[in-house]
């Protein structure tokens, strides 16, 4: 078992990067469901102290991820398919919220940056075609692709104008960033079209978002999410409108 030393994020706490690190470690598989561990050994492992360890395995044991076994002991949880089930139904709905805040407090410059990123996505994507159509190697362009879509989704949430929804909805998520990211790239390895039905809602979003349009704006993402998230491999339910 190997558990990657947190890289620097700039103004996150050494304890919300130990959490990053362990979450997306239980994620991967490189912690494994039923696993002991102790506070120690993640920290030397970690390459922090025992202090923002502790910290990050509290919430880890309230997201579920872990069970405590003794003081400085735990084991990782086997996370059955309800619980992913119920942590999607959280990160959609968190998502919608973001939408709906974003359309009461997206500035004019943030809603013209969001249609830059799209702009520039637009050309990526022509490329791509080409360039698979010729029979050639397209990963640089799909993972400048996949770094323009998290370039969105940071700016939605800056948007929202709400760090605290913002924060949970980071702390939600099925999947980490590395492993949506590793995700994506496989599903596109088999099915070149993968992603392109929920891409085309982007724009429809910025619309909504220009016009204050919050109940457009949160079901347009929520719709995405929900299709994203199931095609990822995260049971989720549909939930009435």
């Amino acid at each position: 078992m190997t558990v990657k030393p947190p890289a620097d994020a700039g103004s996150e706490t050494r304890a919300d990067l130990a959490y990053q690190s362990l979450r997306e470690a239980i994620g991967s598989g490189a912690l494994r469901p039923g696993q002991k561990v102790t506070e120690r050994g993640l920290a030397e492992q970690l390459e922090v102290s025992p202090t923002p360890v502790r910290e990050a395995l509290r919430r880890l044991e309230q997201d579920g991820l872990i069970q405590r076994t003794g003081p400085r002991t735990v084991v990782v949880a086997d996370i059955a398919e309800r619980a992913i089930a119920d942590l999607a139904e959280v990160e959609i709905g968190l998502r919608g919220l973001v939408a709906r805040f974003a359309a009461r407090h997206a500035t004019a410059d943030q809603l013209d940056t969001l249609d830059t990123i799209l702009d520039a996505t637009d050309d990526l994507l022509i490329v791509i075609v080409t360039r698979h159509r010729n029979g050639e190697n397209v990963e640089r362009q799909l993972i400048a692709l996949l770094d323009h879509m998290q370039d969105f989704n940071e700016t939605l949430n800056a948007c929202a104008a709400n760090p605290v929804l913002v924060r949970l909805l980071e702390q939600s998520q099925v999947f980490s960033k590395p492993e949506r990211r590793a995700r994506i790239l496989g599903q596109i390895a088999v099915n070149d079209r993968f992603g392109l039905d929920r891409y085309s809602t982007h724009r429809a979003l910025v619309r909504a978002l220009r016009e204050g349009d919050s109940a457009t704006a949160e079901r347009l993402v929520i719709e995405d999410a929900q299709g994203s998230l199931t095609d990822l491999g995260a049971h989720t339910e549909r939930r009435p409108r």
